[in-house]
Formats: C-alpha cells, structure tokens, sequence
C-alpha cells in the first residue's frame, strides 16, 4: 500500500511537470512588422508594395490581423504583353503557387474560382 501512494505521488510529480512546462511555452512574437504601403508612395519608389499589414513571427509564420500562414511567397514572371516582370506577394499555407495563380488570385482574374480561400493563401502586396 505504502509503495503504491509513493508510486502514485511521483506519478503526480511527473504529471505536473509536464502541464507546468507546456503551460509556460510562450506565444511566438512579432519579428518585423509589414505595415501598409500609403496609396500616394505606392508606386514612387522600388520597395514593395504593402497592401495588407502583416507580421513574421518568432516561429517562423506569418500573419495577418486574422490567420496564420506557414509561407510568405513573392512569385515573380511576366504577364502576356507586359514590359517588365511582375512580384506578387502571398502568405500561404501551401508550398507553391504558380506565377499564373498568383496574378489570377491577385485581382486580375474575373473569374472568382482562380482567387485563393483566405484560409489558404493571402496577397499582401506587389512589387
């Protein structure tokens, strides 16, 4: 009986450590913070373009005010009869998105089947 409650008690012990250690892991932070493009900079200069405000974080997602994403994704290409390559900015859930994904889903598509769910992918900006 005696070996038992010892048993038992280091059971506890051990059981507890194990909350108060996953208790403790932090939320990640903020590491840099993407803040909106004002729209009369936007096209001045050669930085990105920033339309949606978005975060890394510590690690190593990305988010937006309302999801997480594993990937932040700038897919460069030419558009047909364009003089210079394009940079769409995505963060995204899945590995790979096409160049011809991304400037479908980015606003130049009327057709809504080629635009992302939020839940997989977002644009944020261009260059």
């Amino acid at each position: 009986m005696k070996k038992r409650k010892i048993v038992l008690s280091i059971m506890i012990a051990v059981c507890t450590m194990f909350c108060l250690c996953g208790c403790s892991q932090k939320e990640p932070s903020v590491v840099k913070t993407y803040e909106k493009t004002d729209s009369e900079e936007a096209f001045e200069n050669t930085e990105p373009v920033i339309m949606v405000k978005h975060y890394e974080m510590s690690d190593g997602t990305w988010k937006t005010d309302d999801y997480t994403y594993k990937y932040r994704l700038e897919i460069t290409g030419r558009m047909d009869n364009a003089e210079k390559d394009s940079t769409f900015i995505f963060l995204s859930n899945i590995e790979n998105i096409t160049f011809e994904q991304a400037w479908k889903a980015a606003g130049f598509s009327s057709n809504m089947d080629d635009y992302f769910d939020v839940e997989v992918a977002k644009f944020v900006g261009m260059k």
